[in-house]
């Protein structure tokens, strides 16, 4: 008794046709009758009864088909038991990162897969924002660390890391130096220096205005946010930048909240919705990272 001779019988019996079974199993119908009278023969019992048109099931046939089942289902759990050990023991697994982001916890668990799967190879890119979307949904790459506004794409898996508003820097002597807090209208009134369109805070800065009717005078752009608030301190206009980025502008810069920016900026991480071994234990060695925080 071999495992394709139970597959065979299976087909047919679900068919109830040796020709329809023989399409499903990608083998001429002669094999599959040949086969099963060796599977009867083994059995020492007629499985089907061959005088009506339908393959009908005999009495054995019925008692026998709820264990060729089983039979299956546990070679089929066997092949993916083997295949998840294999997969833990080598690939590659490829993630992509937002530009300039530093986030040192998801580097560490990144540092905790690779001991404890050394055959794994992990490759790490940069890209902007939508783009790691994007090449996320295209199975691309399998995981991304990338910025959001508002909420997570809808069709993929994920949760957000940082949840957080956006805040203005300033130089001293700048006009909104000596404010407390500043409107996206009286910041508009001034040049801006941002992160590029793609990225999560431009996007969160660009609906936020856009909502209000307002269009930003971006003057310049910069991917890493240190280079944001350099610019910004060289009196090249007011910096736009999330919470957590708030210590690069320390001693130098006037932080300003806005006050009316109410689209959170997000940074998440995403992965497809078929998740493999590798990529499973990937995101156990990530769990810690799990509990949005507001900084």
């Amino acid at each position: 008794m071999e495992l394709r001779q139970l597959e065979y019988f299976v087909a047919v019996a679900e068919e109830a046709n040796f020709t329809r079974a023989a399409e499903r199993v990608h083998i001429s119908q002669s094999g599959v009758s040949a086969q099963i009278r060796q599977l009867e023969q083994d059995l020492g019992a007629q499985l089907f009864d061959r005088s009506a048109r339908a393959a009908a099931l005999t009495d054995a046939g019925r008692a026998a088909l709820v264990h060729a089942r089983a039979v299956l289902a546990g070679a089929d759990a066997l092949r993916q038991s083997v295949d998840e050990v294999s997969g833990l023991l080598r690939g590659r697994l490829l993630v992509g990162m937002v530009g300039g982001c530093t986030i040192t916890p998801f580097f560490e668990a990144l540092a905790s897969f690779h001991r404890a799967h050394p055959g794994i190879e992990v490759s790490l890119v940069e890209d902007a924002s939508d783009r790691l979307v994007e090449r996320v949904r295209a199975g691309e790459l399998d995981l991304a660390l990338t910025g959001l506004v508002g909420a997570l794409p809808a069709g993929l898996g994920g949760h957000a890391l940082v949840d957080e508003r956006l805040i203005a820097a300033v130089p001293p002597g700048h006009p909104l130096a000596e404010r407390d807090g500043v409107t996206l209208d009286e910041l508009c009134g001034y040049p801006l220096v941002c992160m590029p369109q793609g990225t999560g805070i431009r996007a969160a800065l660009d609906e936020a205005c856009a909502a209000r009717g307002l269009r930003p005078l971006v003057a310049m752009q910069a991917s890493a946010p240190p280079a944001i608030a350099d610019l910004a301190q060289r009196g090249l206009g007011a910096a736009v930048l999330s919470e957590s980025l708030s210590g690069l502008c320390e001693g130098r810069l006037r932080v300003l909240p806005i006050a009316d920016a109410d689209t959170p900026a997000l940074l998440a991480l995403l992965w497809p919705t078929t998740v493999g071994p590798a990529l499973r234990e990937l995101l156990r060695h990530c769990a810690p990272l799990r509990e949005p925080a507001r900084v």
